[in-house]
């Protein structure tokens, strides 16, 4: 490779690596702005794993503030098996109360909540 095409590329290489530099030292943002948005993201309906995927995609990583995106919500993250446990439920006993004589759905109404009742008596709520 002659010298200068080789030259061109280290300074190419650098100049690569600087604007990567450049992207990540823009990206850092404060631990207030962390936690806001996260909550916004929270209010539109995302669970954590939802919220911590759209955060890395912008470049956003929670270990950075040393706080898990479900510790930043505190009381307003449910855990997304109890979730769907939970909405689950509600669908099967919107059934069962409109069909009384199915046999199958009451069965499926107990099992599920007692499924429920165990996830919750794990998580220590």
């Amino acid at each position: 490779m002659p010298k200068k095409a080789k030259e061109e590329t280290e300074e190419t290489e650098e100049k690569v690596s600087e604007d990567a530099e450049e992207n990540t030292k823009n990206k850092r943002i404060s631990e207030e702005d962390f936690e806001k948005k996260v909550k916004e993201l929270a209010k539109q309906g995302l669970t954590a794993e939802k919220i911590g995927e759209k955060l890395r995609k912008e470049g956003i990583h929670s270990k950075e503030f040393n706080k898990k995106i479900s510790q930043v919500l505190g009381n307003e993250y449910t855990n997304p098996d109890e979730k769907n446990i939970q909405e689950k439920l509600t669908k099967l006993e919107a059934h069962f109360s409109k069909n009384k004589k199915d046999k199958r759905a009451m069965r499926d109404r107990a099992r599920i909540s007692a499924k429920l009742r165990r996830l919750r008596k794990y998580l220590g709520k």
